[in-house]
Parts: C-alpha cells; structure tokens; sequence
C-alpha cells in the first residue's frame, strides 16, 4: 500500500464524514418540513431533493460545475469577492458527496417522522409544550431509528462517492483523489496489485462501518 493509496483512503474518510456532518442536520429539517408541514411547492421541493438519487452522478456533478464554477452565478460570485473557487478542492468533494447523499437523508428521516403518531404530539402540544419543545422531546427520540439509519445510508453514499466528485472536484493525487477515484485511476492504467489492495482494503472499511452501525442501531432500538 503505497502513500497515495492511504491519502485516497484518509480523504474518502474525512470526505465523508464532514458530508454526513453537514447533511443530517439539513436532512432532518427538511424531512420535518416535507412531513409535517403543508405548504404550496412541497411537492417541488420534494422533487429537487429526490432529483439527485435517480439522476446519473455525473449529471448531478455538471449542475453542480455550472453553478459554483467560476463562471457560473454562484461560483463567479463567491470568486470576484474572494478570488477562491471551490473548484478541484477536497471541500468540492465534500459538496458533491452531500448532494447525493442528501436524497437518502431526507428521504428515511421522512418516513420516520411520518411514523410518528399524530395524536403523540397533539397530546404534548395540548399539554402546553411548545412546537420546539414537542418536536425535541417527542417527535425526534421516536424518529430516533430511523434518522440513524439515514445518517448511516448518507455516510455509506458519500464514501463510495464517484462521478459528481471526479466533476466538480477532479482527480488530483495527493489532492482530491479519493479512494473510489483512486481504484478508477489504477484500474484504467492496468496498476491491478495496487486497485485489489486499495478495494480489499476499502472493502474492509465499508465492512467494519456497516458492522458498527448495525451495533449501534440495535441499542437505539
């Protein structure tokens, strides 16, 4: 295992952990919003936030360069007031590995909420207790399963990221390679001894993960 490998592998890690960091905190309130809340474009909004699950990635990833390149409205912005671009940086890896994940976020931590009894938070609201304190004491510890087992699907999707990153973040070694794009690089140039070990190891990671939230999972329940 050579030091790129273990670069690639350090970053799909930090990647998709500051990923799911941003993502289940913005997931659960917009889940919240789209089950509980009824207002006009919910269903467009809903439609926007699914977009990302049933489109190919590389897709989501030309969006994503039209709008924060550094021509594109928000890209070309934040570019003429800080001369920064986010542009083949790992945080572009970052954002690209949220927005794929969010749809399997929102999508769980809305069925959760769903699942809670309506008459549960009636109950606590009649008794005198606020919309926040309700939401915090109620409706979040029995949502508890499910939003855990969101924040688990959106870490696993962010760490096995590909086609939106290699768009909006490229595949710099030492920079923005991540493991998936590092497997793809020593694959597509016949480096076989270096892509098995990169996917056993990988593999292995996934594995132990998967295990520790399933651990986890059953103590929640």
């Amino acid at each position: 295992m050579n030091a790129l490998s273990l670069f690639s592998l350090r970053l799909s890690l930090q990647v998709a952990l500051a990923a799911t960091a941003l993502v289940v905190p913005a997931g659960i309130g917009l889940a919240y919003l789209l089950a509980r809340r009824s207002f006009r474009g919910r269903d467009l909004l809903d439609i926007i936030l699914t977009l990302p699950l049933v489109m190919p990635p590389t897709v989501t990833g030309y969006y994503l360069v039209i709008v924060l390149g550094r021509n594109g409205p928000l890209g070309g912005l934040i570019y003429s007031h800080t001369g920064w671009s986010i542009m083949f940086t790992w945080e572009a890896a970052v954002l690209a590995s949220s927005v794929v994940a969010m749809p399997l976020m929102v999508k769980t931590a809305r069925a959760a909420f769903e699942s809670v009894e309506r008459n549960l938070i009636e109950t606590s609201e009649t008794l005198g207790h606020s919309g926040a304190a309700t939401f915090f004491h109620v409706t979040l510890p029995l949502a508890r399963r499910g939003l855990f087992a969101g924040a688990t699907l959106s870490f696993a999707r962010a760490l096995g990221e590909f086609g939106a990153t290699l768009m909006l973040a490229g595949n710099i070694p030492g920079k923005t390679s991540t493991a998936p794009l590092a497997i793809y690089t020593y694959a597509s140039s016949g480096d076989w001894p270096r892509a098995n070990s990169l996917v056993l190891l990988f593999t292995a990671i996934s594995a132990l993960f998967l295990y520790v939230a399933v651990k986890l999972n059953a103590r929640i329940i």
